[in-house]
């Protein structure tokens, strides 16, 4: 990439139990029911975005080819992995199916309608937004993830580090092809603002479905976090989508949370697992290094195959 970041292919396994229920974070279930509606989507947007960029594979050179090829490798684990956990939401919530055929639908007629320009703007655009997701859980993850069910957890929040280490990915192929073209930057901007509209209205739609069916709806205190997080998330959010829009912007000019640099290095990839994200603070370990008997090292947790 132009950024000189490596993007790492990964094969990461998750045993679902048959028991598992969808409200995998019991002390807030309302961030399940948000969370879910963003995982609902990726088996129909990622495979979108792989289409897109690998049809502009044969006009790329290297490095940037092979860096994207690593790029989509991820995508089709991201949406491989979600589509095998949505099984469990669409089995407990009656109404996610025909929202599902909707989602399904609308992205099709996006895609077909669409020039080729257009599908990967469209991509990086959302990669923008995957991005923000990542900084906005990574700096909350505690609040939002404490006691959460682990192989839940580690789904999204693995999830949310490749979107970090590829964020420069469909941007990078979309200025290597079209940078030089009239009117590039505002194709840019118009995928971009599709992209976000369509990503509110169904995780909007999706998150209620899942609430109603979790019979929160009618509880001030879960309609007082969605409000809060919303808020905290558009204000990470919507910067990013400035900056990302002016002519001198590139993804690798964010600073991104090292905590998920740190915890994807202590995948095993023999097994498929990563350490539980919660046994260490890693960025004060890489600042202080661990102090005796608080935490354990890294990689010396139970992963999840143990846990299992």
């Amino acid at each position: 990439m132009t950024s000189g970041s490596k993007v790492t292919a990964r094969r990461i396994e998750f045993a679902y139990p048959p028991d598992m229920g969808p409200v995998w974070t019991p002390a807030k279930p309302e961030f399940s029911c948000a969370a879910n509606a963003v995982s609902l989507m990726m088996p129909v947007m990622e495979p979108y975005f792989v289409r897109s960029i690998a049809a502009a594979l044969p006009d790329l050179d290297e490095p940037l080819r092979s860096e994207t090829e690593a790029y989509l490798a991820q995508e089709a684990q991201h949406h491989r992995q979600h589509r095998r956990f949505n099984r469990v939401l669409v089995d407990r919530y009656r109404w996610l199916a025909p929202l599902e055929h909707l989602m399904r639908r609308v992205y099709r007629s996006v895609e077909r309608r669409a020039s080729p320009q257009f599908n990967i703007a469209f991509a990086a655009g959302s990669e923008t937004i995957a991005y923000s997701a990542a900084r906005w859980a990574a700096r909350h993850r505690t609040e939002l993830f404490a006691g959460a069910d682990e192989v839940a957890s580690t789904l999204f929040l693995w999830h949310l580090a490749e979107e970090v280490e590829h964020k420069s990915a469909a941007h990078d192929v979309y200025w290597s092809r079209y940078g030089g073209r009239r009117g590039a930057r505002l194709r840019y901007s118009a995928a971009t603002a599709l992209t976000v509209a369509l990503v509110v209205l169904f995780v909007i739609a999706g998150t209620t479905i899942m609430a109603a069916g979790e019979r929160r709806l009618h509880r001030p205190m879960a309609w007082l976090r969605l409000v809060r997080w919303s808020i905290g998330f558009a204000f990470e959010l919507l910067p990013n989508l400035v900056w990302s829009m002016l002519p001198s912007h590139h993804p690798s000019d964010f600073t991104d949370p090292l905590w998920y640099e740190v915890w994807l290095r202590e995948l095993d990839g023999d097994t498929g697992t990563l350490p539980l994200w919660h046994l260490i603070d890693m960025e004060r370990s890489l600042d202080d290094g661990p102090e005796p008997g608080s935490a354990p090292e890294l990689g010396q947790g139970r992963s999840l195959e143990e846990l299992r």
